[in-house]
Formats: C-alpha cells, structure tokens, sequence
C-alpha cells in the first residue's frame, strides 16, 4: 500500500480537470483506491516516463487520461502525485 501526497499544486490541477470532465470522478476514486492498494496492478498499466519526463511515473485513469506520479523514495511507500490529464496534456 502507499502513500499518496496530494499537494497544494496538484490540488488545484486535480480540481480544474474535476471541473473539465465531472463524469470521470467515479472512474477516478476507482483507480485511485486501487493505485494505492496495488500500484502495479496490470489495469492501471502504471510505466515509467522517458524524454522531459523521464524519471516520472504514470498511470491509466481512462484509455485517454493518466496520472503523473512519482515515488517519494527506493521503497516506493510514498507517492507525490504531480499531474493529471489526457494523454496529450500530460505529455
């Protein structure tokens, strides 16, 4: 299980892209609560990012939209999450 790390930063993108597609929050506190049970869990199809983001990591919200994280430490309890949005905006 980990940590997530919700900053005031996030927050307010995680609030904007709320607002922008209300109908995917359920699909969100899904994937959110499995992210945390099990990270690596083979539906999230959570990889590591190369290119400008390399050394982040993300997840599948829908077929279109990810999440942008990254681990706190080597032992991976901790997660600091850093964007969200469809492929497009968050890459």
């Amino acid at each position: 299980m980990v940590e997530l790390i919700w900053d005031e930063r996030f927050k307010k993108i995680y609030k904007k892209w709320l607002h922008q597609h209300p109908e995917l929050k359920a699909q969100f506190a899904k994937k959110i609560v499995q992210f945390e049970e099990e990270p690596f869990h083979p539906s999230l199809k959570t990889h590591t990012l190369s290119g400008v983001l390399k050394g982040l990591w993300s997840f599948r919200i829908t077929y279109e939209h990810r999440l942008v994280f990254d681990f706190v430490d080597e032992s991976r309890t901790q997660v600091v999450l850093i964007d969200i949005g469809s492929h497009e905006d968050v890459y």
